[in-house]
């Protein structure tokens, strides 16, 4: 039986780096979060998991209210730390469209997108045999969400992250060998303006 698996990119928040765990979403990011609620709720998801970071947390909580179901915290799911904090990037898409094109590259005190991969891999590996032949909501952030994708198929690169939006939601279906047999965008953007 296959597993599914819904990523959930996080809703907007304001860009900050000093409270990177504890960013809460902006006005906009709580209403396109009522609106991934009512996505999923369709969807019968079974269970609710997220990364530790507040934004995240908060994208997925309206679906955890309505099913009534604990949102289970796996900070693996977190996002990648690009460099060190302080650390200061002249041209920031450059930077990350070289860590993309160089996987096992990073920068001071950040991680290289295979670190990013591995730490995602490892988590959706343990999601998918805890919860088998279920589907589960996992509150993530699209720069290890595409690492995590980049796993099954090459063609989820720097473009492909670049194109993803705040919020954003990915069925994807994973057999019991783990392989990718299904992969599904549900966030429609020229619907939800």
């Amino acid at each position: 039986m296959d597993t599914e698996i819904y990523f959930v990119r996080h809703a907007h928040s304001v860009f900050s780096l000093d409270n990177e765990e504890t960013r809460e979403l902006s006005e906009k990011g709580w209403a396109d979060a009522h609106k991934i609620t009512d996505i999923l709720i369709k969807e019968n998801i079974e269970h609710i998991i997220s990364s530790s970071y507040v934004r995240a947390k908060q994208t997925v909580e309206g679906l955890s209210k309505r099913i009534h179901k604990e949102i289970e915290v796996d900070s693996r799911f977190r996002e990648r730390d690009l460099a060190a904090r302080d650390y200061h990037f002249q041209r920031p898409m450059e930077a990350m469209k070289y860590v993309f094109d160089n996987p096992h590259f990073k920068y001071p005190h950040g991680e290289s997108n295979h670190e990013v991969q591995q730490r995602g891999i490892y988590g959706l590996r343990d999601a998918v045999s805890k919860y088998h032949g279920k589907k589960v909501a996992i509150g993530i952030h699209g720069n290890i969400m595409t690492c995590i994708f980049n796993y099954f198929d090459e063609k989820f690169d720097f473009d492909f992250w670049n194109m993803t939006t705040k919020p954003d939601i990915y069925k994807l279906t994973i057999d019991k060998h783990f392989n990718l047999v299904g992969f599904e965008r549900l966030w429609k953007v020229e619907s939800m303006k």
